[in-house]
C-alpha cells in the first residue's frame, strides 16, 4: 500500500548546522509562521540554546505539496556529540531515511562517520548534503570529494545548501520526498508502536513518543507496554507541530505521541512496544540494544533533606534520557546519594546542570571514573564467596571477577590478583600536517596506533586503540591543542586489558575527601598527585588556619602542599605602649589558629572535584 508519509532525520557532526537546517525546513513547509520563528526552534531546553548544541532528539511533523500531492513529513532532529550517540540510534530506528549534513568549512569529521555507519546498519536511504557553501572559507569541492570517498555515491547525488540563507534547501526537501521510501503500512494488523522517547507531565503522567509500525491508536484505546506488562487507557494522541497537537488517530507509518496516564516512570521504558489490549500483538518489536555506560560518577546533595528530590529528579530524567543509569549509594562522609552511569564527561555535565536548574538541587559530583574488572585473589570458590561478602560486593562471576565503578570500592591490594580496564577504538579525523603530534599524544596516553586512512591529500583518519580512562583525562583538550582545533574524535569501547592501577586519595586538613579519590597508573601516581595538590591549592578558598593538602596511596603520602592561613592584623588597634602587649596579642592569635587547625573543616567547592581530571595544568 503506497502512502504519502516520509519519515527522516538529520545526522551530522556537532555544530555542522542540523538545527539550522531544521529551522529552514519548518519555514519552507509553513509549519511555523515567521512571527513564531526563532533560531534553533526545536532545541527546547535553555541549556541547549546557551551552549549552541542539541542534547535531545526533537520530532516535528510538516506538510508539503509537490506536483499536486500533499506529503506528511516527519522529521527528527538529532544531537551531534559523541556522548549522545544513543539519541541518534533511537532516532534512526524510527525513520526510513537520513540527511547526512557536512560542514563545507570543516569537511567530514569523526562523528559524521560514526552516525553514517549507524544509518547504514539500519538500512536507511542516505541523502548527502554539503552545508555552509555561502561562507568565504568554504571548501566545497574538497568536502564533496571526501563524501564521495566515504559514501561511494555520485557527485550529482550531493546537494550544496546553506541552511542559514535557505539556498538549495527546497531542492533537498524535494529529494527527500522522491528518494526516501514510504513506510510499510498495515492498519488492519494488531497495534505495534515503538517507543523511541518519553517525557513526564505532573498531571498527565508519562507521554510516550512513538512510531506506529502497524495498526492504529486513538484516544480511549486500551494500551499495554509489552515489556513491563503495564496497561492503561490512552488519554490523548497527537503529533508534533512542533508543539504537542492532539489528533483523532495515529495510523501505521506515522510518528506522534501518546499520553499514557502511567504515573510510574519505570513502567514506560524507551525501546518498549506499545500494543492494543483488545487486539494484542503476538511479538514485540526488536527495540534497542541496551546502552552501556562508559563513565561513572556519584551524585550527592549538599543538604541531606534533598535526597528524595534527587531520587525523583533522576527517575524523571531517566525517562527523558535513556542513556542515564543510577543506583543508590552511601558514603560515610557525603551521606546518601546515587552512583550514576553516563556516556561521557559532557553527559555528566549536562545531567548535573539539568538537575540543578529543573529541581533546584545543590549537588556534589565525585570524580568521574570508568568501570574496572577486579580479579580477586582466592582460588577456591568458597573463599571467593566469603571475600565478596566481606568486601560488601553484591556478587562476583565464576572466575572471581567484580566490577568496580568507584575508587572507594577497590579492595586492598592483598585481595587483588590483577585489574582490567576498558579500552576503546578511537577514530581521529585531522589535517595530515598534525599526524606527528597526535601520534605522540596517543603513545603518551598508552594507546596503540593501528592504521591511517587518507580522505584526501590534506585530511586523514587515524585509527587507534586507547584506554578509556586516558580519553577521559584531558584527551579532547590536548587533541584540539595539538591540531590547532581541527581534529575531531569518536570512540567506542571494545573490551578490557590488564592495567597496573592504584587508588589515590586526597586529604584536605588531614581528612580524606572521598569524592576526590581517583584511580591512577602506579608509575604516574607521584607526578599526578603533585599536579593535583598544586592545582587544588589554587582552587580551595583560604581559611583562618593553615590547610595541608596531600595525595596518598594507602598510608603513604606521595605529594603535599600547604594553603597559607588568612591573617588578621590583631595589632592594628594598638596605639603605643610596651612591645609585650603586641607579643601577647600575637601569641593569643597563634593559639587560636592551632585550635582551629585541630577542629577546622574546609568546604570543598564543586570545581575542585574535577581538578583530578585536569592533569595538564601545573
Amino acid at each position: 500500500m503506497s502512502t504519502n508519509i516520509r519519515n527522516f532525520c538529520i545526522i551530522a557532526h556537532i555544530d555542522h548546522g542540523k538545527s539550522t537546517l531544521a529551522d529552514r525546513l519548518l519555514e519552507i513547509t509553513g509549519t511555523v509562521t515567521k512571527r513564531e520563528m526563532q533560531p534553533q526552534l526545536l532545541d527546547q531546553m535553555d541549556i541547549e540554546r546557551e551552549r549552541g548544541i542539541t542534547i535531545k532528539l526533537a520530532p516535528v511533523r510538516m506538510q508539503y505539496t509537490l506536483d499536486g500531492s500533499t506529503y506528511e513529513l516527519n522529521l527528527i532532529d538529532t544531537p551531534g556529540h559523541v556522548d549522545f550517540t544513543y539519541e541518534v540510534s533511537r532516532s534512526l530506528a524510527a525513520v526510513e531515511g537520513a540527511i547526512l549534513l557536512v560542514d563545507a568549512t570543516q569537511g567530514v569529521e569523526a562523528q559524521t562517520l560514526a552516525n553514517l555507519y549507524l544509518a547504514v546498519e539500519q538500512g536507511l536511504t542516505i541523502i548527502p548534503a554539503v552545508n555552509k557553501v555561502d561562507l568565504p572559507n568554504a571548501r566545497v569541492e574538497e568536502t564533496i570529494h571526501e563524501i564521495i570517498k566515504v559514501l561511494g555515491c555520485a557527485r550529482e547525488d550531493i546537494f550544496q545548501v546553506s541552511a542559514k540563507t535557505g539556498v538549495g534547501v527546497a531542492d533537498l526537501l524535494k529529494r527527500v520526498i522522491t528518494q526516501v521510501p514510504p513506510p510499510v503500512v498495515d492498519e488492519d494488523a494488531p497495534l505495534r508502536a515503538l517507543v523511541f522517547d518519553s517525557t513526564f507531565d505532573d498531571y498527565r503522567g508519562v507521554i510516550s513518543y512513538v512510531r506506529v509500525m502497524q495498526g492504529k491508536i486513538q484516544r480511549g484505546t486500551d494500551i499495554q507496554f509489552m515489556a513491563t506488562k503495564v496497561s492503561n487507557i490512552a488519554l490523548e494522541v497527537g503529533t508534533f507541530q512542533p508543539k504537542l497537537t492532539p489528533t483523532k488517530i495515529l495510523k501505521s507509518g506515522e510518528i506522534g505521541y501518546v499520553v499514557t496516564g502511567v504515573k510510574s516512570v519505570g513502567d514506560a521504558r524507551v525501546g518498549d512496544t506499545m500494543t492494543d489490549m483488545k487486539h494484542h500483538a503476538v511479538q514485540p518489536l526488536p527495540g534497542y540494544r541496551e546502552v552501556r555506560s562508559m563513565v561513572y560518577a556519584s551524585l550527592f546533595t549538599k543538604e541531606g533533606d534533598d535526597y528524595p528530590l534527587l531520587r525523583e529528579g533522576l527517575s524523571k530524567l531517566k525517562l527523558n534520557d535513556a542513556a542515564l543509569s543510577f543506583e543508590p549509594e552511601h558514603s560515610q562522609a557525603l551521606g546518601h546519594g546515587f552512583r550514576c552511569g553516563f556516556l561521557g564527561l559532557l553527559h555528566v555535565d549536562i545531567v548535573q546542570e539539568r538537575l540543578k536548574r529543573e529541581y533546584n538541587l545543590d549537588l556534589i559530583v565525585t570524580i568521574p571514573s570508568v568501570a574496572y574488572r577486579v580479579h580477586l585473589n582466592p582460588a577456591g570458590a568458597h573463599a571467593r564467596e566469603r571475600l565478596v561478602k566481606q568486601l560488601g560486593y553484591e556478587a562476583a562471576d565464576a572466575k572471581g571477577v567484580v566490577t568496580v565503578t568507584s575508587p572507594l570500592d577497590l579492595p586492598e591490594s592483598s585481595h587483588v590478583d590483577h585489574i582490567e580496564e576498558p579500552w576503546a577504538n578511537v577514530d581521529i579525523v585531522t589535517p595530515a600536517s598534525t599526524i606527528g603530534p597526535l601520534l605522540a599524544l596517543i603513545v603518551e596516553k598508552r594507546g596503540e596506533h593501528t592504521s591511517t586512512e587518507y580522505l584526501d591529500e590534506q585530511r586523514v583518519v587515524i585509527h587507534c586503540k586507547v584506554p578509556l580512562a586516558g580519553i577521559l583525562v584531558d584527551f579532547y583538550d590536548r587533541l584540539k591543542s595539538a591540531s590547532s582545533g581541527y581534529a575531531s574524535l569518536n570512540y567506542d569501547v571494545f573490551g578490557t586489558r590488564n592495567a597496573d592501577v592504584v587508588r589515590m586519595d586526597i586529604l584536605v586538613a588531614n581528612e580524606r575527601v572521598d569524592a576526590l579519590a581517583s584511580m591512577v597508573y602506579a608509575d604516574e601516581a607521584q607526578r599526578v598527585g603533585r599536579q593535583v595538590v598544586e592545582y587544588l591549592k589554587t582552587i580551595l578558598p583560604k581559611q583562618m588556619f593553615e590547610v595541608k593538602i596531600q595525595a596518598a596511596l594507602g598510608a603513604k603520602v606521595i605529594a603535599s602542599a600547604s594553603l597559607s592561613a588568612m591573617r588578621k592584623d590583631v595589632t592594628a588597634k594598638l596605639y603605643g605602649g610596651d612591645v609585650t602587649r603586641k607579643r601577647k596579642l600575637l601569641e593569643k592569635q597563634k593559639k587560636g589558629k592551632r585550635r582551629m587547625r585541630a577542629m577546622g573543616k574546609v568546604d570543598i567547592p564543586q570545581e575542585a572535584f574535577f581538578a583530578v581530571l585536569r592533569r595538564d595544568r601545573p
